[in-house]
């Protein structure tokens, strides 16, 4: 029976890269790609915007946790599916807030650090 009961994911709005690069690395994303800075009160990252409304973060190492490498989505409550991953087995940290939005990681079966994501301004 599939757990995802209540859990309504919209799309992928976040990823996420930890680096000991990170000023070249965020040059780079700016400069080279072209990504305008997203400024976000509560997040220690250098944020990029897509013209999607989703995120790029540059940040330096350690900066997310034991991952190198980070990918969030967007769900419509994440109080729901925080309940359906707990419900699934899946631990998760506590959810935190910034200026834009509420989240909280987990470590998927795969081993690698995930974000379920949702907006608190639109």
């Amino acid at each position: 029976m599939p757990y995802a009961q209540w859990m309504q994911v919209l799309g992928i709005c976040f990823a996420g890269t930890s680096t000991a690069q990170r000023p070249s690395m965020s040059a780079f994303v700016g400069d080279v790609l072209g990504l305008p800075v997203r400024t976000v009160d509560g997040v220690e990252a250098d944020l990029f915007a897509l013209p999607d409304g989703s995120s790029f973060a540059v940040a330096s190492p350690g900066g997310m946790g034991d991952s190198a490498r980070s990918l969030g989505f967007l769900v419509a409550s994440l109080d729901e599916a925080i309940a359906e991953l707990h419900a699934a087995g899946v631990a998760t940290d506590a959810p935190a807030v910034n200026s834009r939005e509420r989240y909280v990681h987990f470590t998927a079966p795969d081993g690698h650090l995930y974000e379920l994501v949702e907006r608190i301004n639109h």
